[in-house]
């Protein structure tokens, strides 16, 4: 499915976890993202569904976790089969994004920040959401 980039509106990032799943949102002009939240993992769905629906998204970006050669492991398949479901669940476009080392670089951030280790843990999914999404919005921009 090739991406609809010119439909204009928010662009929802998320990164996939085991426990937990972060979510970021874009501005409606799609150049920043921000943290939105973190929800457990059996419900992401379900707040991503809402989100959407709430936000007016017209796009979500799901971080794809590639090993560090490029190869597809057990999380990538993951982020691949979340993916697939909200493309089924959702009326909008759903596209991957490779997210490596998003969550070693939101960590170092908020560490940086000052943040300490249970505003990092708590900050931790969002922030790598937004990570992922801002890149894959400077991808688009240049």
């Amino acid at each position: 499915m090739a991406e609809r980039d010119a439909e204009p509106g928010p662009v929802l990032g998320v990164d996939p976890g085991d426990a937990r799943v972060g979510l970021a949102i874009s501005d409606p002009g799609r150049r920043v993202a921000v943290p939105l939240e973190t929800v457990a993992a059996d419900r992401a769905e379900q707040a991503i569904a809402e989100a959407v629906a709430e936000r007016g998204v017209t796009l979500v970006v799901v971080g794809h976790a590639l090993s560090m050669s490029g190869r597809a492991g057990e999380r990538a398949v993951a982020s691949e089969r979340m993916a697939e479901g909200l493309r089924t669940a959702l009326d909008v476009e759903v596209v991957l994004h490779d997210e490596r080392l998003s969550t070693a670089e939101a960590e170092r951030n908020l560490r940086d920040a000052g943040a300490g280790r249970n505003a990092r843990k708590a900050a931790r999914d969002s922030s790598a959401a937004a990570i992922i999404l801002q890149s894959w919005l400077d991808s688009r921009s240049s």
